[in-house]
C-alpha cells in the first residue's frame, strides 16, 4: 500500500480534464484514470509501504498548504513520460504554488523516503490522463498530443492524502476561495 499527498479538483472545472481522460482512453489498454474512482489531480509526493506514516504526511500538508487559496490552473499542452507504457499528461502553466507547496512537503519530509519521479530536481507538475497507453498505440496516443490545442483552466480546490490502491482519502481539507 501507497501513501499520497495530493491536491484535487473537486467542481465543475474538473470534466475538462475528466473529458480529455476519456480520449487518452481510446490508447489505453483498458481506461485507467475513471477505474482510480477520484477526481483530476497534481501529486506532490508519494510514499511506499511503511516509508512515512499517515499522520506525519497530513501534517507535512497541512503546513504546506497553510495560507493557501484554491488554485486556478491553465493548461495548454498534453505531453509523455517515456516507458512502457507510455503515461500521456496535461501539463500546467507554470505556477509558483505548485512548486511552494512541493518544495514544503520536502522540507517536511526527508525526500529520499519519496518515490523518486516525486523528489526535489525530478519532480514534474502533470495531471495525468492515461498510464496505460498500449505499446500499439503509443505513436498515436504521440500524434494526439502533439495535435493538442486547446487551453483551459481547473479549479484544485481540495488538498487530501490518500492510500492506495485502491484509493481510499484518510485526510482532506477544502482550500478557501
Amino acid at each position: 500500500m501507497a501513501l499520497a499527498i495530493n491536491i484535487r479538483a473537486d467542481n465543475e472545472s474538473a470534466g475538462e480534464i475528466e473529458r480529455l481522460w476519456d480520449q487518452v482512453a481510446a490508447f489505453e489498454v483498458e481506461p485507467s484514470m475513471r477505474a482510480l474512482g477520484y477526481r483530476p489531480h497534481f501529486t506532490f509526493a508519494i510514499y511506499d509501504g511503511p516509508e512515512i506514516d499517515e499522520k506525519s504526511a497530513w501534517e507535512a500538508m497541512l503546513a504546506a498548504i497553510a495560507g493557501e487559496t484554491q488554485l486556478r490552473i491553465a493548461f495548454n499542452r498534453i505531453r509523455w513520460f517515456e516507458g512502457s507504457p507510455l503515461v500521456l499528461w496535461a501539463e500546467p502553466v507554470v505556477d509558483e504554488t505548485l512548486a511552494r507547496i512541493h518544495g514544503a512537503i520536502s522540507a517536511a519530509i526527508d525526500p529520499a523516503r519519496c518515490r523518486p519521479h516525486y523528489r526535489p530536481g525530478a519532480w514534474t507538475p502533470h495531471c495525468t490522463l492515461g498510464t496505460a497507453i498500449a505499446d500499439g498505440r503509443r505513436n498515436d496516443a504521440i500524434a494526439f498530443a502533439r495535435a493538442f490545442d486547446r487551453s483551459f483552466q481547473v479549479l484544485f480546490d481540495v488538498a487530501d492524502c490518500v492510500v492506495f490502491p485502491p484509493v481510499r482519502i484518510i485526510a482532506e481539507r477544502k482550500l478557501p476561495s
